[in-house]
């Protein structure tokens, strides 16, 4: 990344190069608090982190900062720093201060909560997701006041920042809904994303959806042995078989009833950035789990079946003995874990609907069958790429990385659909990390000149989002 920082078309690169050291000093503080929310034994860590995150909010002169700590959500932080034109537009940057768990921990090259800085890579759990990134944006603010020599920024800038996110958010929508006064705003900046790469800068325009179920087929009271019965019962581990293997025709499609009826297609545009964006096919498979080749859907890339198409994935079967040897039974109940990645306009409570017809309609006689749900799942979202608040991430991005920039989106889920629908505003996407900082794995990291870079991005867009939206 090119660029210099004493250029006076800069000023925000310059601010965020005098202000990178401190940034980073107080980041490594503040990803040594094992904040792990999935653990009830790391709650009071939590809370740690919050309390640290206000008081770093308030030594950086947020003039309205709140630890929301009553329960019974985690602790989640709020500030509010106001621009000195009550007309600005209002925007509310969320992000999520807990972290995944550890474990296997003898897997870390680096302790992971000792925040250890190899060259340019910062490794600690949390340095991605999402501790980084609601740092990023904190010098962005810093940077945009420096570079501007103002005492206010040009748009009021909210902060929201839940402990519960790597929990999937249980109370996130009481939250909004208990706190919507403080929390509305006219764009929500969603933290929680990465570039496509170090070298191809992109801005996220969606994520998708996410529903899981659990389907169990039971027979008898107990397990009988296939010599005395095989053949003479339904089989609960031969059906459940037969179950999945009609989840997908030939092409790869899902044959839910009407699972593809709400779903809204890429724009030519968007398809035309992701097949521009560089793409090494046998890189991607061995960041993926060292698989052997691509499959999926027909008609589309690897690029757009990760992240626009709508999916049905086995996560776990189960039937009967699995043991070493051999135990010949008819076993008494079998069982399949099911998720499905879902995409605008999908929604969770559909796929629910057209699952539970579907596993009906493959039931034998004989067999009972259960479908239980894993929660209420995750409606997807994807934001106007024509709204003009994304030509100015664009824009931002672009200025800061010094070359141009792409629309991608993620595959995995988050609550922007939450949001979104809570607040009634457009969610965009600034994020500056990459899909291999080993988010939720050992060794986390996190490229640092990224970081810088994404501040950068923020403190611009805090400069020209004003007249982008007027």
């Amino acid at each position: 990344m090119s660029g210099d920082p004493e250029n006076p078309e800069h000023p925000e690169r310059a601010a965020v190069t005098a202000l990178a050291d401190d940034f980073l000093a107080g980041l490594r503080e503040w990803l040594s608090i094992p904040s792990i929310g999935t653990d009830p034994a790391h709650h009071p860590d939590v809370a740690r982190s919050a309390r640290w995150l206000a008081d770093a909010l308030r030594r950086d002169g947020w003039s309205d900062v709140r630890v929301w700590d009553t329960g019974p959500a985690l602790p989640a932080v709020y500030a509010c720093r106001p621009a000195a034109d009550p007309d600005a537009p209002v925007v509310l940057v969320y992000g999520h201060h807990d972290v995944q768990p550890v474990d296997p921990v003898e897997a870390w090259a680096h302790p992971p909560f000792e925040p250890t800085l190899v060259g340019e890579e910062l490794f600690g759990r949390g340095a991605s997701d999402d501790k980084g990134q609601v740092a990023m944006h904190l010098l962005g603010v810093k940077a945009h006041l420096a570079a501007t020599g103002a005492t206010h920024p040009a748009v009021t800038v909210k902060l929201f920042v839940e402990g519960e996110e790597e929990s999937g958010s249980p109370h996130l929508t009481r939250l909004l809904d208990e706190h919507r006064d403080d929390l509305a705003a006219d764009l929500v900046v969603f933290t929680d994303t990465p570039l496509y790469a170090r070298d191809a800068p992109t801005v996220c325009t969606g994520q998708r959806g996410v529903y899981g179920a659990e389907v169990v087929f039971t027979g008898g009271a107990s397990d009988v042995h296939s010599g005395r019965a095989g053949g003479g019962v339904p089989n609960p581990a031969t059906a459940i078989a037969r179950l999945v293997a009609a989840l997908h025709d030939d092409r790869g499609r899902v044959r839910l009833r009407d699972f593809y009826t709400d779903v809204v297609e890429p724009t030519e545009a968007e398809r035309a950035d992701y097949a521009a964006l560089p793409f090494d096919e046998g890189g991607w498979l061995a960041d993926s789990g060292g698989a052997r080749a691509t499959a999926g859907e027909e008609g589309w890339s690897t690029l757009e079946r990760v992240w626009v198409r709508p999916t049905a994935e086995v996560n776990g079967i189960h039937g009967g003995y699995t043991g070493p040897g051999l135990k010949t039974i008819v076993p008494a109940s079998a069982s399949v874990k099911l998720s499905f990645r879902l995409v605008p306009d999908q929604r969770p409570e559909r796929v629910a609907e057209a699952l539970r017809e579907f596993v009906a309609d493959h039931t034998p006689p004989g067999l009972r069958a259960e479908v239980i749900p894993c929660g209420d799942g995750a409606p997807p979202y994807a934001v106007d790429v024509a709204h003009p608040a994304v030509g100015a991430v664009r824009d931002a991005v672009e200025t800061a990385f010094d070359r141009p920039v792409r629309f991608s989106r993620t595959g995995g889920s988050g609550p922007a659909a939450l949001l979104h629908g809570a607040l009634g505003v457009p969610v965009v996407y600034l994020g500056a990390t990459l899909p291999d900082d080993r988010i939720h794995a050992p060794d986390e990291r996190v490229v640092v000149p990224l970081l810088l870079r994404g501040a950068e991005a923020a403190a611009h867009l805090w400069r020209t989002l004003p007249e982008r939206l007027s």
